[in-house]
């Protein structure tokens, strides 16, 4: 017997030794394992929303009489009722899909609603980034347009006092794309983590389809 009839053997044997799944056996794991992570997306979402909201109360008030000074505090806060309206779907969709998954009984429609799922954090990411650009650079834009003010408000306080307008501007816009950066970078390691896992189950969905 040559080696390559041993080898022929030998797998044959560790075959037998080990289960073989059927479609019917791995539906119910992939099943509970997008469910799995489809809550985690949702509990994130809300963790989210309360991180945010719980590091406002860490604003300094130097930072709130400086928006008031610049007339920035009503735009802000219609800003923050919208924002907070928008994640408020965007976390009714994650559970929404997080209940339709759960009772999903065929392949085709976890498939579905998993693709839903990856299009639903896709929009959200898009938007929180999106809406975290659009602010930076709309606030900047209204400080360069209003100089004046804001060349007095950074006067009357002793830390920017020796700061001008233009390099206050400047290094707000360092700031804003330091943090958008970093926000980009927690929804890669995050979200795109389990988005990645989903894709993964929505392959092996397919080769069941199939």
């Amino acid at each position: 017997m040559d080696e390559l009839d041993i080898l022929k053997r030998e797998w044959q044997t560790r075959e037998q030794e080990f289960p073989k799944f059927t479609s019917k056996d791995i539906y119910p794991m992939l099943l509970k394992k997008s469910s799995s992570m489809v809550k985690w997306i949702f509990y994130i979402s809300i963790a989210e929303m309360v991180l945010w909201t719980t590091l406002y109360f860490f604003v300094p008030e130097s930072s709130k009489k400086f928006q008031e000074g610049m007339g920035l505090n009503e735009i802000f806060l219609a800003l923050n009722i919208i924002n907070y309206a928008v994640v408020f779907v965007f976390i009714y969709l994650f559970y929404k899909n997080h209940r339709k998954i759960q009772v999903t009984n065929s392949v085709k429609k976890l498939m579905k609603n998993i693709l839903n799922t990856r299009k639903t954090v896709r929009y959200f990411v898009y938007y929180n980034i999106g809406m975290a650009a659009i602010l930076m650079f709309a606030t900047n834009l209204y400080y360069y347009f209003n100089k004046e003010k804001l060349h007095q408000l950074l006067e009357s306080d002793e830390l920017f006092a020796a700061v001008p307008a233009e390099t206050f501007i400047s290094l707000n816009i360092i700031g804003g794309i330091i943090i958008i950066g970093f926000l980009i970078l927690f929804y890669w390691i995050i979200y795109g983590l389990l988005l990645r896992r989903l894709k993964r189950n929505y392959k092996e969905l397919k080769k069941i389809e199939v």
